[in-house]
């Protein structure tokens, strides 16, 4: 599991919004904006969205090669930035939809009821920063 140091743990939980890369069926990356959430406890990404988005779907494939599903998130607040790239996958379980909403809404607001709505799971295997991060 991915220790982010202290600086990392800073930044990953200042209100900032980020990029999520997923791979399309043909390989390309779909990139858009996300909002997230870091759980140091689990060392995962959590970001809600529609389980019929482009999103949920490309995070849903595996690769060519059987490989698990993978993504990367990045934050950028001027010149400092992180990515923390990892498996992804899709997740409906209630509770941790539910869990996904309360600490969405601690760090940015409160999200209206969707029944919709599930969470992307990405389990960083690899951390990427701003130099004064990455020591």
């Amino acid at each position: 599991m991915i220790r982010l140091n202290p600086e990392q743990r800073v930044f990953v939980t200042e209100r900032h919004l980020a990029t999520l890369t997923t791979l399309r069926a043909d390989g390309t990356p779909h990139v858009v904006p996300v909002a997230f959430t870091w759980d140091p406890d689990a060392g995962v990404v959590r970001i809600t969205c529609n389980r019929s988005s482009v999103k949920a779907r490309n995070a849903r494939r595996r690769g060519p090669d059987g490989a698990p599903p993978r993504a990367a998130v990045c934050q950028v607040d001027g010149g400092r930035w992180m990515t923390l790239e990892g498996t992804v996958e899709v997740v409906e379980d209630e509770a941790e939809v539910a869990d996904a909403v309360a600490r969405y809404a601690r760090r940015y607001r409160q999200l209206s009821p969707n029944p919709e709505r599930v969470v992307l799971r990405l389990t960083p295997d690899k951390v990427m920063s701003s130099t004064y991060m990455a020591g």
